[in-house]
């Protein structure tokens, strides 16, 4: 840009030389002309005078044509200002000038538009309909212009994109209006009104299920069942059932948000997850021997001691032995186990496993089980009194935890959940 500006202050030397060489011949061609033919002097000066403007206008005309069609001549100091900013923008940014040249970009709009070239029309590298359409308009308006639009290649991405008119410095003491280009990614905002609209679908059949029912069985005995006594009595066991049912779902759906509010804060309290492992299948033989599932514990005899939140990890625990003993009651046996992989492999963590033999889950379903409301087997989840959110559940309460699940299965060979939690220092460790 030096280049150019310096160029600019020293033209009138070149296009005296240019000219004094065209008006020496010319004024010798004419004087040849006046004294070897019938070629008056005031038509021979006139003749002059022509070749004279000739020689110069043109010079003039081209230069100023020149610097308005150029991109505007930035200092070298403002460039290097404006490279500066352009790439501290975090979002995908190109500046143009008025003519539409891309004059700087930054990283994020090379990786956004790899065919951006300084110096060439920017429709050239961003061809979508919108983005031309606006940036013609801002152009044309001189006023700010936005759009939306989709990306469908290499993913789907659903895009903003302001075109903001700005003044920019030159190196002639004014100011030149340059358009600058930035895009904003709105997919994840995108995702996240398409997760919500489809968990408030999702809650709202989930309870109406149940409302149903009962509403259906409470017309039933207050008409054709009012009187048989038996039918009253097997009505009114599955309409506690479904209240049930109903019940749970809510006390999920409550836990869920709780959780996500403070999804963000890391439990501090220490729990010891040997005497939480055994008052969870403590609490859960009932609903073992009423299926006929065996629990087997390997839990070791001394405390093993992990920061977190005592009811959140209780509540992670039952949900994934209950799982074990209702989809896989067929295998008659759950295994629980508990590993302390500071101690045999150098990790600081906790592992605690729950296995069954039951059916196990083909491969397609497994990246989608801690989905809200996913199940493999809808009828079969409804039947087991499930509400599709215990996984889900799991899933947010290890995330609060700075944990992960692990899941691993093969049909008809069972399903194995991890929890892995990170492990706290003993107390007395300094």
């Amino acid at each position: 840009m030096a280049a150019n500006a310096s160029s600019l202050s020293a033209p009138w030397s070149d296009r005296i030389k240019r000219a004094g060489i065209i008006l020496l011949v010319t004024a010798l061609v004419l004087g040849g002309l006046v004294i070897l033919t019938d070629l008056t002097l005031p038509r021979a000066i006139f003749a002059f005078v022509c070749i004279a403007a000739a020689a110069l206008v043109p010079w003039q005309l081209h230069d100023s044509a020149s610097t308005r069609d150029v991109e505007p001549r930035i200092d070298p100091v403002d460039a290097a200002v404006v490279r500066a900013l352009m790439a501290g923008l975090p979002d995908p940014s190109v500046l143009l000038d008025r003519a539409g040249r891309v004059l700087h970009f930054n990283p994020a709009a090379e990786e956004l538009a790899p065919a951006l070239r300084r110096g060439e029309l920017a429709q050239s590298a961003l061809r979508s309909p919108e983005i031309i359409a606006t940036l013609r308009q801002a152009i044309a308006a001189n006023r700010p212009q936005r759009t939306n639009y989709v990306e469908h290649v290499p993913i789907d991405r659903w895009m903003e994109l302001v075109v903001t008119p700005i003044p920019v410095p030159t190196s002639f003491g004014g100011a030149d209006t340059c358009m600058l280009m930035t895009f904003h990614d709105q997919t994840p905002l995108r995702r996240v009104e398409e997760m919500r609209v489809d968990f408030v679908a999702n809650a709202s059949h989930e309870l109406r299920t149940p409302l149903a029912a009962l509403s259906g069985f409470i017309d039933t005995l207050q008409g054709p069942a009012k009187d048989d006594p038996a039918a009253r009595e097997r009505f009114l066991g599955i309409m506690r059932t479904q209240a049930t049912r109903m019940a749970r779902l809510i006390d999920d759906l409550l836990s869920l948000s709780r959780i996500e509010l403070s999804a963000h804060v890391r439990p501090s309290d220490s729990v010891d997850l040997t005497s939480l492992l055994r008052q969870v299948v403590d609490g859960l033989e009932s609903l073992a021997s009423e299926r006929g599932v065996a629990i087997a514990v390997d839990i070791p005899e001394h405390a093993v001691v992990v920061p977190g939140d005592r009811d959140e990890l209780l509540r992670l625990f039952e949900n994934l032995i209950e799982n074990g003993l209702k989809y896989g009651a067929s295998g008659a046996k759950v295994d629980v186990a508990l590993r302390d992989m500071s101690a045999s492999e150098a990790l600081n963590e906790v592992r605690v496993t729950v296995k069954d033999y039951g059916p196990g889950i083909a491969p397609e379903h497994l990246p989608r089980l801690t989905e809200r409301f996913y199940r493999v087997d809808v009828g079969d989840s409804r039947a087991q009194g499930g509400t599709g959110l215990g996984l889900s559940l799991v899933k947010h309460i290890l995330n609060r935890h700075r944990g992960r699940l692990m899941i691993e299965s093969v049909p008809d060979k069972g399903a194995t959940f991890t929890a892995i939690l990170p492990r706290s220092a003993p107390p007395d460790v300094r």
